[in-house]
């Protein structure tokens, strides 16, 4: 397909099958919501719940449901109120908003317009002679400005508290730290994750499912103490990787990285072994659920666009209609979050370290004499005498002289050293409070199933007739299973249809009896949806040496073969879980010709 029709296809499919369509469309909708139809919220079930048994239940991680909605205070703690920003540009003949970094990466060679300041967005807008995408107006001249992307609320009524709508499922988990940690004994390294909705009001929301103000990630908080907790990379090292470096982005003849994890940490090209070891889980995964490996990379963050607590920063990201989106973040985010919170909240947001044996050091402390710090100092004494402990342990030699000075709220006071109180005592310490640094694997649910969708999208011809069909990994796709008698004026074919069905949903599989219109036309509907497998009850199954038997039909190569009614529910278990292959399948029972 040329670029723009893998898009239009993907979004005709989606609204005509009930995957996904524009949500309050009874009353003219409104940008950046969807409504996830039967099969589409079947399908984001599916992806979610495969997330959550590789990062969450196989990995041994605990799972929290934080709240939607929190309270302003998170969010100056966060930073998200003074940075969590797009760049907007208004045209000034419509009114219409823009953001400023997707006109200019949509119109030049530039790939990381969001790094430009909003001065240099502005000056590119007009070197580049760009116009309003709605009217045809010259932007030229248009400032262009930051805006907070956070949704606003009340919680309560009359003199409510002000909150925000989360932008991010991270926070629910860093906020609940001191609680959660408990839960984890204390033990680093330990991991915590979230499903869930987060919200941002796009400036400019496209490309259905991809930008949106209301979607779902599946983010994974993994705490590790810095200095004592490394990755083990054994069950990834050998996993290959496309990689595509900062260093490849700026060179001019910059090319992709492809590697395995273990080299690629070995080498410094991640310069992380955390996020090496999250990439290679990452790696397998999107394999597992069906994104198409060949339109898959990690693509490294430059300097300008990684969040100024990250260290290193990696995007999963995939090709769709000619663009790469990004479907994940890797990111190491060090102790930033929980400082952060530990320095605004009213609870600790440490872990304690038992050392391996005590260790004996020498501590700086200090006394004050609050008998002469109070009258001296009135209200400020409090933050006097904290002050003096904070010197102490950050410069115990100043208490060599007559007097320190301190910086109390940016005023300079001075305090007689001998009413501190100094002193240097020997200590046994057990351990220590650390803050931990966090690794973080963020999902977008929403772009992954986008991705799947559009990997998933085939065309091609069946007894002369041509076939569009979902190529979807049978471990999420929305229906597992279809059930046809061949004619539904048979008594014994529409009873045996029946209890095939009935077994296979007490199986746990998702099942859809259809007995309406031809066999093929039948199959044609399930292959659209993407159903991997089809049951088709027919007389040869009830009578002479075929009896108590039906045909499988498999979605992709339209291949069947006929098997006892009792290998069914075991024969699918081993086709859904990847155990066994078609092929398998092929070669122990009887070939139909279709």
């Amino acid at each position: 397909m040329s670029e723009g029709d893998e898009s239009a296809a993907l979004t005709e499919l989606a609204k005509r099958r009930g995957f996904f369509f524009g949500s309050s469309e009874a009353y003219g909708g409104v940008g950046g919501f969807y409504t996830y139809g039967p099969q589409g919220a079947a399908l984001k079930s599916n992806v979610e719940e495969a997330w959550r048994e590789r990062f969450a239940v196989q990995e041994g991680n605990l799972e929290i449901e934080a709240p939607t909605i929190m309270p302003e205070p998170v969010f100056e703690a966060s930073g998200h109120l003074d940075g969590f920003d797009d760049m907007l540009v208004e045209c000034a003949e419509c009114g219409e908003s823009h953001r400023a970094d997707h006109l200019i990466e949509d119109n030049s060679e530039l790939e990381d317009a969001e790094t430009l300041s909003p001065e240099e967005a502005a000056e590119k807008i007009a070197d580049l002679g760009l116009v309003c995408p709605t009217c045809g107006a010259d932007l030229a001249g248009q400032s262009v400005e930051d805006f907070n992307l956070m949704f606003e609320t009340n919680i309560g009524p009359g003199s409510s508290t002000p909150g925000y709508l989360r932008p991010e499922t991270a926070q629910g988990i860093f906020v609940e730290f001191p609680r959660i940690k408990e839960y984890a004994r204390n033990s680093l390294p330990f991991g915590v994750t979230q499903v869930g909705r987060a919200y941002r009001n796009e400036i400019s929301p496209r490309k259905s499912i991809v930008r949106t103000r209301e979607f779902t990630q599946a983010e994974l908080e993994h705490f590790i103490d810095p200095e004592r907790d490394e990755a083990d990379l054994s069950a990834v090292e050998d996993v290959e990787v496309l990689l595509y470096p900062a260093t490849e982005q700026e060179a001019d003849d910059g090319d992709y990285v492809e590697t395995t994890i273990g080299e690629a940490v070995e080498d410094g090209v991640i310069g992380n072994a955390w996020l090496g070891y999250f990439l290679g889980i990452a790696q397998e995964w999107y394999e597992t659920v069906g994104v198409d490996m060949d339109r898959f990379r990690f693509r490294q963050h430059l300097a300008g666009e990684r969040a100024h607590y990250s260290s290193d920063c990696w995007d999963a990201e995939s090709e769709v209609d000619g663009d790469w989106i990004e479907i994940a973040g890797f990111s190491y985010r060090s102790d930033y979050d929980l400082s952060k919170h530990g320095e605004y909240g009213d609870d600790d947001f440490t872990v304690f370290q038992q050392y391996d044996e005590p260790k004996t050091v020498e501590r700086a402390v200090v006394d004050p004499d609050m008998a002469t710090l109070g009258p001296e100092f009135g209200a400020q004494a409090a933050d006097v005498a904290e002050a003096l402990e904070t010197l102490a342990e950050r410069d115990p030699d100043a208490f060599d002289a007559d007097e320190v000075t301190l910086d109390i709220d940016g005023e300079e006071v001075t305090v007689d050293t001998d009413v501190a109180n100094f002193s240097v005592e020997t200590q046994t310490e057990a351990g220590e409070h650390i803050t931990p640094h966090v690794v973080e694997p963020s999902f977008g649910i929403d772009r992954t199933v986008y991705t799947l969708l559009a990997h998933a999208y085939e065309t091609d011809e069946v007894d002369g007739e041509a076939r569009s069909y979902l190529s979807l990994s049978p471990s999420v796709a929305p229906t597992n299973v279809g059930v046809f008698p061949l004619v539904s004026n048979v008594d014994e074919l529409v009873d045996l249809a029946d209890d095939v069905a009935e077994e296979l949903r007490a199986a746990g599989f998702a099942v859809v009896y259809d007995d309406s219109g031809s066999i093929g036309r039948r199959y044609r509907r399930q292959d659209e949806v993407g159903t991997p497998f089809c049951i088709t009850i027919d007389r040869d199954g009830l009578e002479g040496d075929g009896a108590n038997t039906v045909t499988i039909r498999e979605r992709d190569s339209g291949k069947q073969v006929r098997l006892p009614v009792d290998d069914l529910v075991g024969t699918l278990v081993g086709l859904r879980a990847g155990t066994a292959s078609f092929d398998d399948v092929l070669d122990d029972n009887e070939v139909v010709e279709a």
